[in-house]
């Protein structure tokens, strides 16, 4: 005789977990689950999110909870569009989406896709919203909560696509995985005496990062000096400059972010137009590379290289010099 399948329906009635509203007196008890947590990342944290100023977000961040125990917990923010109220994973961060403890499991995934949606249900929600960090930030790679949210009424809003190198090989084999011409510019800028060192001069890189977004892109830095500043003093082992200079003069420079164990995050590049022809950015993504898996990382993420699923192949193709490849980055949305 056949099993009978359990539907949704039917599941979602033996739910065990309880939703609660994130108090700022849980924050140690917050950043402590994420960090032992199967995806949580830097941003993710109270710690990171708590340097927006208040006000900037109506925040509605949020715990799951199973006999008493933290099995999920959410960074989120109620958006206002005309009349609509959207619950969006927080826009204080590049990812958001739950983070789960190391036991999750099928039906605890679609637990806190019914609670969630119940919540919005009971707080007149017209919309869930949720960006998912991409799988290399897993300790144990799944897609048990993306399931769950298709199967419960999600559908993908967008799928980006983020540049990641795995670090599977040794420091010495660094050039190997560059493209032939990314290989040559590093010898030439190397030969040209270009040096990489880690920097507290966060200021000149940013006068060089406003004025390439600015003339490539006609857009501003997504944290402001004093902002970026703060984090840096908030995380100083975890945010860090990489500067490759001429003669001790700043040329290129990389702002990196310590994710997780398992990811760092290449979060600002820039270099100076008028000594590009030093190849300043490709001698520091080699030393930065080779950095990385000193420091045992398992991928160097280089950001999206998409925006509305609209691929920059100019900037695909810069990032795969390097050896990188493309994973998702996918943002998943229910009306309701």
């Amino acid at each position: 005789m056949s099993r009978r399948e359990t539907s949704f329906e039917e599941l979602s009635e033996t739910n065990q977990l309880d939703v609660i509203q994130y108090n700022p007196t849980d924050q140690q008890k917050w950043d402590d689950f994420v960090r032992s947590s199967n995806n949580g990342t830097i941003f993710h944290t109270r710690r990171f999110l708590s340097y927006h100023p208040k006000g900037r977000f109506e925040d509605y961040s949020l715990i799951f909870r199973k006999g008493g125990r933290w099995t999920s917990v959410l960074p989120a923010a109620i958006l206002l569009n005309d009349d609509a109220r959207i619950l969006v994973s927080h826009p204080g961060a590049s990812y958001g989406g739950p983070v789960f403890d190391l036991s999750i499991s099928l039906k605890d995934a679609f637990f806190v896709v019914q609670s969630l949606l119940d919540l919005a249900k009971t707080e007149q929600v017209h919309e869930v919203r949720l960006t998912l960090p991409p799988l290399i930030y897993h300790a144990r790679p799944g897609n048990y909560f993306d399931f769950a949210l298709l199967e419960s009424g999600f559908s993908y809003q967008k799928r980006e696509v983020s540049s990641v190198i795995p670090l599977d090989f040794t420091e010495e084999e660094t050039l190997m995985i560059f493209s032939e011409t990314s290989r040559r510019a590093t010898r030439r800028g190397l030969k040209l005496g270009v040096t990489v060192e880690e920097s507290d001069d966060f200021a000149t890189f940013y006068d060089i990062l406003e004025d390439n977004l600015k003339m490539r892109h006609n857009v501003k830095p997504t944290h402001t000096l004093a902002e970026l500043l703060q984090l840096k003093d908030m995380f100083p082992e975890d945010i860090r400059l990489f500067g490759a200079k001429v003669a001790g003069e700043l040329v290129a420079g990389v702002v990196t972010f310590t994710c997780n164990q398992r990811v760092t995050l290449a979060f600002y590049i820039s270099h100076r137009e008028d000594m590009q022809e030093y190849r300043g950015v490709n001698v520091l993504f080699y030393d930065v590379i080779r950095w990385a898996i000193r420091r045992n990382f398992k991928f160097l993420d280089f950001g999206i290289f998409t925006v509305n699923m609209k691929t920059n192949w100019g900037l695909a193709r810069f990032k795969e010099s390097f050896g990188a490849l493309g994973v998702f980055r996918d943002t998943l949305v229910r009306k309701m």
